[in-house]
Parts: structure tokens; C-alpha cells; sequence
């Protein structure tokens, strides 16, 4: 039965496909029969308003489609569709296929060159040419390939033309387009970066993603856009109340040698865009000296590098923003007029310094504690769907899906030690290489997992992974060469349970951003894990006796209610095992007795 309703499912689908291809080759045929002998004005009507329909559902599904290979199928149905009714309109057109409106063809099959699949576009080509081959052949009677010909070979060169041309020239805008979203990305991510908002990494790709890659460019664009209207408004502020030309803050780099522009309040068009050196005049002796530096008179205006053409400056002040003693850029403002700043005015932008950088330190107080916020959130999904698993099939299963919450990985096992065997048991595999990897068993040694679980701490250092140098399980047993890898231990009261080994793909996947966390939730795996182990003991403890091995009354009681309500062929089965179970123990207790009996024999008496 079970064939023949995936033969039926077979068929409903390739029928559901192969649906619109289907009803184009029959309007094409109602199109050539109409040319034959022209049939009643209400079979036409009714062709007309079955094309109209189909075309207006395939560009509705069109709109919605996904995948490439429902795009590619919905592309050449509704091409085909459209095929039939430029013929349609042609042929009621003076001249008909050798009239003035023909290009019409031409024109379908350039855009559909240009937006449909390739496959697509080839299908409505040839499509096109059977038409008309048909039309000739069977709706005339013509033998004459003088027309056909040039028009199969014209709407081949008018479809690769365009390909060629417009296909290059929307890939070419695309990547323009995906080029500036990218800088414009990058340009956010510097801005947070600059303000602390975002740990700029060690190494290229060693933060992961603390939570889905949207909400972390929310929180980031939420952020940088809270500084920005807050440094924009003491900027603006400062420029109507001093008098100023120009107010801008330069914020400095990871190497602390050039500086860029980040907020801005001018009357100038022509600024630069920078960078500036962080080690050259009024900004370099401001950084270096670590306070406000002011300089006025006609040599000002040489220590303003901002400005594409030079304009009258008569008045130049830099106050530097310390973070904690540590300079993170400058306030820099100028002015026309050559009066030097006063006590008050210099009082003034110290006090706009210090409010933009307390803005600065309260969002990013803010981002931090919306990422604590969204970490604790996972752990304690993740620590409640460990409370729940009753089962070490179930506590693994759970421990690994609160790992991906936390870090991508593409790869990870779970190994379990037995301290009296002194062995390792690969017990869960996720990833490339499971079926070669569970259940394998390997001997304590000098690999990543043993030292593991020798020293209780996890490696390798910062997640690095050397497959040529470094050795998981065994040589023998080994993951899948990735970038990245770290074992982790799974502790009970400094007592080593196992480890949870997870890889990845991309280059320092486990950084100090996810490193602890992922601690903690091992922490919790091995937790659950031995009291899953415990559950499993204490079922044991009440179901069998201790001495023989066997089922205690009370399991017995209820297995054979179990059995007693089982059918016949059950119940039969159940007697021979009940039997064998009865001799069993009546042999194991017989034994037990002798023994003691002659225990007590020989023992002396007191």
C-alpha cells in the first residue's frame, strides 16, 4: 500500500508542475485550430478568460516564489503564457506574422531574457519557434522555412544581446548596491566600535553572535543612533552659543595614530573626510598633554586639517575625551573671530566633553546590559529545558541545543568518562562524521579530551584548532578538520562526567565573548546529567533486588498485570519467561542458602 500511495503522491505532484506548461501547449493548439477554422466567438471568450485567469494566478505565485526551482518553473509558464497571447494579438493584426507588429515577439523575449531564469528564457525561445513552425506547417500548410528561419535566428540573438547586456549590466548594480550597504554597515560598526558599543575582535570573525545577526544590528544601530542625536545636539548647541565655524568630534582608531570624523556641526561645505594624524600640531599636543589646548591669532588656521579650502580662522580649541585617563578622541571647534576662548568658553566645551562622553558611556552601559539581558535569557531556556530531561539521551540532546544558542558550531560530541575502565564513549555525535564517531570507546590519553578531563579546564587556547598537531579523541578517531574547536568539561563537584566537544567552520568561533557562557552551560549539562544518572540508579534500586539481580515482588506484580491484560500469544510468551525467571531465582536462592549454611558450619562459635 505503501508504494502505491507515494506512486499517486507522485503523480498529483508531477501533474500540479506540469499543469501550466500543459494548458500553454493547448491554448497554443486552440491558436492554431482558430487559424485553421475560426470557432465561435464564445469559445473564444471563454480562451481568452481561462489565459487571462492563469496568467494573473502564475504572477501572483511568482511574486511569492522562493526557490530557484519554482522560480524557474513559474518563469517559463507564465513566458509561455505570454507567448500565446502576442501570437493571439498578432495574428489579428494586419500583415500577421509578416506585419508591422511582429517586433512585439522580439520585445517579450528580451524581457524575458532579462528577468527570467536562464532555463526559462531558453524554454520560451523554443517555445516560440514551435509555435510558429506549427503555425506554418499546420495552419497553412506552408513548406517555406524563408520566414521561420530569420525569425528563430532573431529572437536567439535578441535573447543572448540582452542577456549579455542587461543581465551584466543588473549584476553590475547589484554589486554596487550590496558594496554600499556593506560600507555603510562597516561605517556603523566603526562608529560602534569607536564608542564601545561593540568589542572590536582580535582576530578577523572571533565574535560570534550573541543573539540572531537582526538583533544585534538593532541594538547597534539603536545605539549609535542615541549618541549620534545627543553629540549632534551638543555640537549644534555649542556652535550658537560660542560663535563657532565648525564643531566636530574626532574619535581615534584601534592603533591610536590617526583620528576620524564622527559628528559634525559646520557652516563649511568643504570638509575632508579624513583621517588626521593624532600626533601633529594642536591635536597631537592635546592627546599627549591630556587637556584642553586653545590657540589664537593668524597661525590658527594651520592647525585645522578639516577643511578642503582654507577659511578665515582666527580661533582654534581641541579638548580631549578621557575614558578613564585613557583619551578616546576630540572635541575640536573654530571660530573667526580672533579672540582667544575664555575661563568660561573653555569651561564651557570641557563641560560639552564630558557630556558626550557620559552619552557615550550610558548607551553603552545600555548595550551591555540588553545583551546580559538577552544571554540570561537563553540560559535560562536552556537550563530549564536541562531541568526537564529525566534521560541522558534527553539531557545531551538539550545541552547541544542550548549550545547553538549561544555559538555557531557545526560540529559537536558528547563523550562520557568511566573512571574504573579508564575509557572514553563517544555517546552523541552532531555534524559530518556521525555515524563513524558514536559509540566508539578509546583508552585514556595524552588528546584534547583526556587532558580535559584530567586538568578540568577547557581547550584548546581561545578555540584554535591544528588538526596536524593536536589530537581530539585519538589518531584513529578524529572530527573533521575545522579552524575551530573546544572541548569543554562536564563537572560535577570538580569531578569530571565527560565533555562537550563543539567545532565550527569559521575562524574563531569560540572567543571570550561566548567562551564562559558556554562554560556555565556545560556546568549545567553535567548537572543534569548525573542526576539523570541518579534517576536511573534509584529506578533500578526499587525495581530489582540487590542480591540476585532479579525483579523484586512489587515489579513482578506489575509486570504480570501488565502481561495479564496482554493478548494470549503475549501472555503464553510471558508464562515461559515467568517460569525461567521462578527457577532462576528459586536456583540463585537454593545457592544463597547453602552457602550460608556452611558458612555458619564453618565459622567457630562465640
Amino acid at each position: 500500500m505503501d508504494p502505491l500511495v507515494r506512486s499517486a503522491l507522485w503523480v498529483q505532484q508531477l501533474i500540479t508542475k506540469s499543469s501550466g506548461l500543459a494548458l500553454s501547449f493547448a491554448l497554443s493548439g486552440y491558436l492554431i485550430y482558430w487559424a485553421v477554422e475560426p470557432p465561435p466567438l464564445a469559445w473564444n471568450i471563454a480562451a481568452v478568460a481561462v489565459l487571462s485567469g492563469s496568467l494573473g494566478y502564475r504572477l501572483l505565485k511568482r511574486l511569492r516564489s522562493l526557490t530557484p526551482s519554482e522560480t524557474t518553473r513559474l518563469d517559463l509558464e507564465l513566458f509561455t503564457h505570454l507567448v500565446v497571447l502576442a501570437y493571439g494579438v498578432i495574428l489579428h493584426t494586419p500583415g500577421g506574422l509578416d506585419g508591422p507588429y511582429y517586433p512585439a515577439v522580439y520585445a517579450l523575449v528580451m524581457i524575458c531574457a532579462s528577468f527570467a531564469r536562464p532555463l526559462a528564457a531558453v524554454g520560451t525561445i523554443a517555445f516560440a519557434v514551435l509555435m510558429e513552425a506549427a503555425l506554418n506547417f499546420i495552419a497553412w500548410g506552408s513548406r517555406d522555412t524563408d520566414r521561420l528561419v530569420p525569425h528563430a535566428a532573431l529572437l536567439g540573438v535578441f535573447a543572448f544581446l540582452n542577456m549579455l547586456v542587461f543581465r551584466a549590466e543588473i549584476a553590475r548594480i547589484r554589486t554596487l548596491s550590496r558594496q554600499r550597504i556593506e560600507t555603510e554597515l562597516r561605517k556603523m560598526k566603526d562608529a560602534a566600535r569607536s564608542y564601545r558599543l561593540l568589542g572590536a575582535p582580535s582576530s578577523a570573525g572571533e565574535r560570534a553572535s550573541v543573539s540572531s545577526p537582526e538583533a544585534e544590528d538593532r541594538l547597534i544601530r539603536s545605539g549609535v543612533d542615541e549618541i549620534h542625536q545627543a553629540v549632534e545636539f551638543a555640537l549644534i548647541l555649542l556652535c550658537r552659543t560660542l560663535g563657532l565655524r565648525t564643531a566636530l568630534l574626532l574619535g581615534l582608531d584601534a592603533t591610536q595614530t590617526q583620528l576620524h570624523i564622527q559628528e559634525l556641526s559646520s557652516i563649511e561645505d568643504a570638509i575632508a573626510p579624513g583621517p588626521f594624524s593624532a600626533k601633529d600640531g594642536i591635536f597631537g599636543a592635546s592627546l599627549a598633554k591630556g587637556s584642553l589646548l586653545s590657540i589664537a591669532g593668524p597661525k590658527a588656521g594651520a592647525h585645522v586639517p578639516y577643511y578642503t579650502r582654507k577659511p578665515e580662522i582666527g580661533a582654534v580649541c581641541a579638548t580631549p575625551l578621557l575614558d578613564h585617563g585613557n583619551a578616546r578622541g576630540l572635541l575640536v571647534v573654530d571660530r573667526e573671530s580672533r579672540e582667544p576662548f575664555s575661563r568660561e568658553e573653555e569651561e564651557t566645551l570641557r563641560s560639552a566633553a564630558h557630556f558626550i562622553l557620559r552619552a557615550i558611556e550610558n548607551e553603552r552601559v545600555f548595550v551591555q546590559l540588553d545583551r546580559a539581558k538577552v544571554e540570561q535569557g537563553k540560559l535560562y531556556r536552556a537550563a530549564n529545558a536541562l531541568a526537564s530531561a529525566t534521560t541522558e539521551a534527553q539531557v545531551i540532546e538539550a545541552g547541544v541545543s542550548g549550545a547553538r544558542e549561544f555559538a555557531a558550531f557545526d560540529f559537536a560530541v558528547v563523550t562520557l568518562f568511566d573512571k574504573n575502565a579508564s575509557e572514553h564513549e563517544i555517546c552523541a555525535v552532531s555534524g559530518e562524521g556521525a555515524d563513524a564517531l558514536v559509540g566508539q570507546r578509546f583508552k585514556h590519553n595524552s588528546g584534547l579530551v583526556s587532558m580535559v578531563v584530567a586538568n578540568r579546564h577547557a581547550l584548546p587556547y581561545r578555540g584554535d584548532y591544528d588538526p596536524a598537531r593536536q589530537t581530539v579523541f585519538t589518531r584513529r578517531l578524529a572530527p573533521p578538520a575545522m579552524p575551530s574547536l573546544l572541548v569543554l568539561p562536564l563537572l560535577v563537584h570538580d569531578r569530571a562526567l565527560g565533555t562537550l566537544v563543539l567545532g565550527s567552520n569559521r575562524r574563531g568561533a569560540f572567543g571570550d565573548s561566548v567562551r564562559p557562557t558556554l562554560e556555565v552551560l556545560a556546568s549545567h549539562v553535567a548537572v543534569s546529567l548525573a542526576n539523570a544518572r541518579m534517576l536511573k540508579r534509584l529506578e533500578e534500586l526499587a525495581t530489582m533486588d540487590g542480591l540476585t539481580g532479579l525483579f523484586n515482588k512489587r515489579a513482578l506484580q506489575e509486570v504480570a498485570g501488565q502481561r495479564s491484560r496482554a493478548p494470549s500469544g503475549s501472555r503464553s510468551r510471558f508464562r515461559s519467561w515467568f517460569a525461567t525467571s521462578t527457577t532462576s531465582s528459586a536456583s540463585t536462592t537454593r545457592t544463597v542458602m547453602i552457602w550460608a549454611t556452611s558458612s555458619s558450619r564453618a565459622s567457630p562459635t562465640c
